[in-house]
This record gives structure tokens, sequence and C-alpha cells, in this order.
């Protein structure tokens, strides 16, 4: 399609679609998320909702720096940059969602967001009246709670074929273990879910693991879906789990998958992505023939579609934010075997505005029971804002650092910078439930090593390049790895091996050849110890509250107005 048409399209969507300005007057009503149909073929689009079967509290980023090209562009806006970016004003609603502004006081006001009860109301009331609408969800469903992991991603797989996801990708999936993962899909999806990825490869003949696409008719129009499951899942999670199985963004193949539906007659070609959202834009720009990424992975709420040229015409790249806080609504008219008008929207899912949908609520509460004593024990209570998401650091994160330091008697603390991990207000009860939410993966062994001080630079630059390496293909983790004890400075537009400086423990500086005792968790090695949340609870039961946290930022440096560097509010 060509960059006038798709311009033109845009803008129609944007005229039809909802904005949410007066959406509590609205929500009286009822129709606070009735959107006008148009089109004839309808996506819905949910991603990263790291197994948040309840309606949760969850703070978008103060810190998502972008560097080299994608700086000052989204998805690296935050606060009021990204408000004014997108001509957001006067909207409560929606400058909550997307930004950490005023974040206790609004959450408070707004309450929470997302839950599979409030979702399944929001899929069954936008497919009404979208016939043959078709919900996809790019990844990272069946991990990031208690239940999720006590039950081997099942709580999750049935809620989702309840909820009606039709197709679906992966990448914390891939943590259960390739056994686990093949018996879902097999007996569990077969014939409700398909779950597709075209860069997955069997290591020893090279053979495709899962069907690369599905071509669907809606309401007489050929769409492919094409899945991409997260490229980089060996070097971010352990190898081990996956070991007969090798990954890669796989561009020529996916351009030869694009060409090879567009024979068959596909009219509309979308792919379903797990890269991140800064991959996402460079493979649009190389790729033709894909109408639509939807994309996730690094939990970008992208309040509009972004225009990514190529040397065929132009795809929309999206990206729906994390934890069921967001669902994504593309509509395409296509008529002639054209597409002649597209419309997108990322809607907020406000807990309170949509009704808990019956069914689900029972078989979420059917999940929960056997586990119900586990999930509400009390281990503290917090006088702080615990949150995780931002480059750097968040105060959830600390509090993990401040008891692998405590009960570990180690000098430094180091804790992985996942992006998925809830937030909890002032004057909450912090349960198990909610400390599982941080930290429930299959690989939580506790470890205690000594490191030289030349080791420690070498590991922080080594984690700064994979979140700020110019080449958006090289970049192959989470955020920055959190800290505990020790300091630092880093320079995000620095070279790789020049942007650490500055190393400090308790006001002396790092020796390169000095030995410290560090304890972690998460390795990506096979390893035995205590599973990081037996620790945490021991801690925070020991606390009793939270009170006082100082989140410890490194000094950021080589940034001059930054539009994805802001300060907490």
């Amino acid at each position: 399609m060509q960059r006038r048409e798709f311009s033109k399209m845009l803008a129609l969507g944007a005229a039809a679609g909802l904005a949410l300005p007066g959406v509590a007057q609205r929500a009286r009503t009822g129709l606070a998320y009735d959107l006008p149909t148009t089109g004839n073929v309808h996506l819905l689009h949910m991603t990263d909702v790291h197994a948040q079967l309840l309606p949760v509290y969850f703070r978008e980023p103060s810190v998502n720096i972008g560097v080299h090209t994608a700086r000052n562009r989204p998805p690296h806006l935050v606060g009021q940059a990204l408000l004014s970016h997108y001509g957001i004003t006067g909207d409560h609603y929606r400058a909550h969602a997307y930004t950490h502004l005023d974040y206790e006081e609004s959450a408070r006001a707004f309450g929470q967001v997302g839950g599979f009860a409030h979702l399944a109301t929001l899929v069954k009331r936008l497919k009404a009246n979208r016939p043959g609408a078709v919900l996809l969800d790019g990844g990272d469903l069946w991990q990031g709670s208690a239940t999720a992991l006590w039950t081997r991603g099942q709580d999750m797989v049935d809620a989702s074929k309840l909820l009606g996801i039709d197709i679906m990708t992966g990448h914390w999936e891939f943590t259960l273990g390739t056994e686990r993962v093949l018996e879902i899909v097999e007996q569990d999806l077969a014939g409700h879910v398909d779950f597709l990825a075209q860069n997955i490869r069997d290591q020893d003949f090279g053979d495709p693991v899962f069907s690369s696409h599905v071509i669907r008719e809606m309401n007489g129009v050929p769409v492919a879906i094409i899945g991409q499951a997260f490229p980089y899942t060996p070097i971010a999670n352990p190898a081990y789990l996956v070991p007969e199985w090798t990954f890669g963004i796989r561009e020529r193949e996916l351009q030869a998958t694009v060409d090879a539906v567009r024979s068959a007659g596909a009219q509309v070609v979308v792919l379903l992505s797990h890269n991140g959202a800064d991959t996402d834009i460079k493979l649009a720009s190389r790729v033709s023939g894909i109408d639509a990424i939807l994309g996730g992975h690094t939990h970008d709420a992208i309040p509009q579609a972004l225009e990514i040229a190529n040397r065929h015409g132009v795809t929309l790249v999206t990206n729906a934010g994390s934890n069921g806080k967001f669902m994504g609504v593309l509509d395409f008219d296509v008529r002639d075997g054209a597409i002649k008008s597209c419309s997108y929207q990322l809607l907020p899912v406000f807990a309170e505005l949509l009704p808990p949908d019956p069914d689900m609520a029972k078989l979420i509460e059917g999940i929960r029971a056997p586990f119900s004593n586990q999930l509400t024990e009390v281990l503290a209570t917090t006088d702080e804002l615990l949150y995780r998401r931002g480059n750097f650091s968040g105060s959830f994160d600390q509090l993990i650092c401040n008891a692998l330091r405590d009960e570990m008697d180690a000098e430094i603390a180091l804790s992985p910078g996942f992006r998925w991990g809830t937030t909890l207000l002032p004057g909450s009860t912090i349960t198990m439930e909610d400390l599982m939410a941080q930290v429930a993966i299959t690989y939580p062994a506790v470890t205690v090593r000594e490191m030289s001080g030349e080791l420690l630079k070498r590991t922080l630059e080594d984690v700064a390049d994979n979140l700020f390496n110019p080449d958006p293909y090289l970049q192959q983790g989470g955020d920055m790895v959190r800290v505990g004890g020790l300091t630092y400075s880093i320079d995000p537009t620095a070279r790789f091996g020049h942007r650490i400086s500055e190393l400090s423990l308790k006001g002396t500086s790092v020796q390169p050849a000095k030995s410290y005792k560090v304890a972690g968790w998460a390795s990506t090695q096979e390893v035995v110890g205590e599973p990081i949340w037996e620790l945490v609870s021991r801690w925070l039961k020991g606390q009793k509250n939270i009170d006082g946290i100082t989140v410890n930022q490194p000094t950021v440096e080589g940034l001059m107005n930054n539009q994805g560097f802001g300060q907490p509010a």
C-alpha cells in the first residue's frame, strides 16, 4: 500500500475512533467502549498479559530512553512528552493510562486495569458489531503469576480459550520447556488456538517447529496472519529450556512467507510479532507486503499506529502495552481486492467501566480456589509505591535487591531487568500473590558468588548494549539489570564498552582486580539455589512494613532534551 493512501486512512481512522473524553459520563450509559464499526476485516489485539487474570495496577515508565534513530519518537516518549505528541489534553483517563504522571492519585481515582473477566466483556462487546473479528495474542500469556507457575500455564490456557483467543505467538511461554509447550499446543490449543512462529526451527534439520501462518477468510476477504516469536529467547532466557530449537528474526524467510501468502490470494497480511517495538519498526522498513505489525515484548502502549515506509509501500506498526491493560482494535475496509481505508484504536481497559463476565469470573474463581491460602498470605505492608517498569530500576526491584543483600550478606545485589511485574499503591498489604507477580519464573534460584570489579563493569556493559545498541536487531534483552549497593554512571549514547563508568561501593571506587560478594537470581545457566520468592518473603516478614526505599538510579549522562527521560511523578 502506498504512503499517501495510508496517511489518508489513518486520518479517517482517527476521526472515526474513540478518544475517551468524558468517559465517566459515557460509562453511565454503557457506551464507553462502543466503537464505530468500519470495514470488513476486524482484528483485536492484546499482548504481554503475563498471566494476570485479575485486575491490577500498572504504572507506565518514567524512563524509556530512545537513542540514535529512536530518539524522541514513539515509543520512547514518556509523561507530558507523550501526551503532547499525541495531542491528549483534558482526557484524564487516557493521560493516566498512557503515562506515569500523578500516578498514585490517578490510580486511586480511576481504579485497576485489565482482568480477564473484564476483558471478556470488552471482547464480546467489540465482536458483537464486528462480524468475523479475530482475537490475537502477542505472547507472554502463560507466565508471570503464581497460579501460572504452579499450574505450568494451564490456568492461562483455559482462560484464553474461554476468552476466545484465535491466534497467538510466544516468548516467556518457552520457559515452561519444550515438552510442556508442545503438550499445550498439540493437546489444549488444537482446534481452538493457532500457535504461530515462522522463526523457530528444529536444531538438527532446520524444519519449522510451529506453523508459520494461517489464512482466514473474513467476510469474504482472505487475511493472512504470520507469527513471529521472540527471536532471542535462548539469549534472554535459559537456552537449556529450549535445547532443540533455534530462534532468530529470519527476515529473509519472513519475506518469503509474505510473498507466498500474497501469491495464495491474501488481500491483507498481518504480522503478529513479539520482536519489540524498535525491531518491528526496522523490520517494517525492510520487509515489504505486510499491511500491519501487531507487536509486543517491550510493553509499549502506542496510542496510534506508526506509519513505516518500505520499498513497496507502508506498514502500520503497533504495540499494545501489557498486563491486559489495553486492547488494540484494527479495522480494514477491503474492496475489489485492495485496502481502501483503515482505523486503529488502542483502548485502555478500566475494570470499573466494564462489568465482569460471569462465565470468566467463575472460571477464574475455580482456578484460584486450590491456592487461596498461599495467594492471600500477607507478608508485609507498604507505605511506598512499589513498581517495576523503567529502563534502570523501580521500587519493587530495589526491594528485591535489598532483600538479597540482607539475606545473603552480600555487598552487591543484581536483579534482572524484567519489564513485567504489577504495581502496589501505598497503604497496601504485600501478599504472596503480589510478590509472585514480580518473580514467578521457572529458573528462580538465588546465587551468591565472587565477582571482580572488571567483571561487574563488563556485565553492566553487556546489558547496556542489549538495551541501547544502535541497531534494534541487536537489542536482545529487557531493561537494565537492577543493582543494590553498587552505584554507577551510564551514557546510553556511547559506544559499546564505554557506556559504564564511575562504579562505586559505599563511596569507594570499585577496583577492577578486587573481588566483591554479589547475590543474584534468575541465572540463565543451570544452577541450584533457594527460590527467590522464599528469600524475599522471609525478608518481608521480618521487615513487616516497607518504608523509605531509595531507588538506586544510575547517574545518566550524554542525554540532552531526551523525551524518554522523565522524572518520577
